[in-house]
């Protein structure tokens, strides 16, 4: 039942593995249902609504991804867009938030019809095989650098752009522990380390003052101010096309990227760079968009985090399907969940990272003409805090730079379609 369902194969699999794997993925992106409804608040929205929305949607899109395309990734709304869906859309271009979800579900019906023509699985065809070995380590210098953040052992620095924060406080000081826990646990190989890791991290920062319970069950708030709340009016502007082209570059890429790299991650992608069940994997995605929408939140994507999950052994459709559990347990008991502070999952995140850097060794990059467009990859996904924007750049670069060494018969048509649009999309949409 178990392989029909989601996929599972008990000659390379066990449930205990898939379910912890769900439950580590669960608690390392947790903290979007703090974050987003903070964010579409900023916009104007109902935060209590927006948090609704937040979980109906991340479980709606994962329970396709677990029972459709049977895979350990899990959705919900991602960071970076619903940024853009606040304070770009609204608060700058000074659209109502109606209209920017009505921009969210133009996209997703979008993405729907690309994923039924398998415009998506081109795309994904059309990458060279050495950027898309690129993405793994690049994501895994991603995740990492999300962690350092959020621990606080990284901070802004104004001469600096980064310097290292303050190892006397005692949050930073838990973050660093829960590192060095996780570490021994996983070099000692004992299974579930990383949710071990947060775990015990959370129980130590109750008497320091870092975790704080207010409560454990909470009533849902209700939908209504949020749910199905589109602007027509202004469908046909020109703001609008921006808006909804501006969206799906941002998503389609920021999803490739992530089921690239973490499926590149579970040993789930053959010699040629081709991913199981791919389409189905879009779909999720594009449905995800869609019905989050409709609830009334942005743009629904798959999360990167999904790689902690991977990293203790989740492969199959029951990873997410588990995660998916969890998000509709936190609908009901959110003061709980919401209390695991990010020094908590930011071990995860770290660590994760270092497992994604053992992909390094795949990339052969001993010329300079994929060595470049690799680093530029790799380099960009944290530095300019976008799984998307690496891609972009690392695919124009992969193109210009063979077109100028006279290696155009290493480039395919789809590729250069790409990188055009690549190019107008910097020139005429990077609002």
């Amino acid at each position: 039942m178990l392989k029909k369902i989601f996929g599972f194969d008990p000659a390379t699999m066990t449930v205990k593995k898939e379910v912890m794997g769900g439950i580590t993925t669960f608690l390392t992106m947790a903290y979007i249902l703090a974050v987003n409804p903070v964010i579409l608040h900023d916009a104007g929205m109902d935060q209590g609504a927006v948090f609704t929305a937040t979980v109906i949607s991340a479980v709606i899109a994962t329970l396709v991804m677990a029972i459709y395309a049977k895979l350990p990734f899990v959705l919900a709304p991602g960071m970076g867009l619903n940024a853009f869906f606040a304070y770009t859309i609204v608060l700058t271009m000074y659209y109502s938030w109606q209209f920017a979800l009505t921009a969210v579900f133009i996209e997703g019906i979008i993405f729907i019809l690309l994923t039924i023509s398998g415009l998506r699985q081109k795309i994904v065809d059309s990458m060279p095989l050495v950027l898309r070995r690129a993405i793994t380590p690049g994501i895994g210098f991603f995740i990492a650098f999300i962690g350092l953040k959020s621990a606080g052992i990284v901070t802004p620095n104004d001469a600096t752009l980064v310097s290292l924060g303050d190892l006397h406080d005692p949050a930073v000081l838990l973050a660093c522990f829960g590192i060095l826990l996780s570490s021994i646990l996983l070099v000692r190989k004992v299974t579930g380390a990383l949710l071990i890791g947060i775990l015990a991290t959370t129980l130590i920062g109750i008497p320091i003052g870092v975790t704080r319970f207010s409560a454990i069950f909470d009533t849902p708030p209700s939908l209504s101010p949020i749910f199905l709340k589109f602007e027509w009016k202004n469908v046909l502007s020109i703001d609008m096309a921006i808006c909804v082209l501006t969206f799906l570059f941002i998503d389609i890429f920021d999803t490739i990227g992530t089921l690239i790299g973490v499926s590149n991650r579970a040993g789930m992608v053959d010699e040629n760079g081709k991913i199981p069940r791919l389409k189905q994997a879009f779909m999720a995605d594009a449905i995800g968009t869609t019905v989050g929408a409709m609830l009334g939140t942005s743009t629904v994507t798959t999360f990167v985090e999904s790689s902690s999950g991977v990293n203790v052994g989740g492969r199959s459709g029951l990873t997410s399907f588990t995660a998916s559990i969890c998000f509709l347990l936190a609908l009901f008991f959110a003061p709980f969940f919401m209390a695991i502070p990010p020094e908590a999952t930011s071990p995860a995140l770290i660590l994760v990272g270092v497992s994604m850097m053992l992909d390094v060794k795949k990339l052969h990059i001993e010329q300079y003409i994929d060595a470049i467009p690799s680093f530029i990859c790799i380099l960009l996904m944290p530095m300019t805090y976008s799984i998307s924007d690496g891609i972009l750049l690392g695919l124009i670069s992969y193109v210009l730079i063979r077109l100028c060494a006279g290696r155009w018969r290493d480039l395919n048509i789809g590729m250069c379609i790409l990188t055009v649009l690549f190019i107008l999309k910097y020139a005429f949409l990077n609002v």
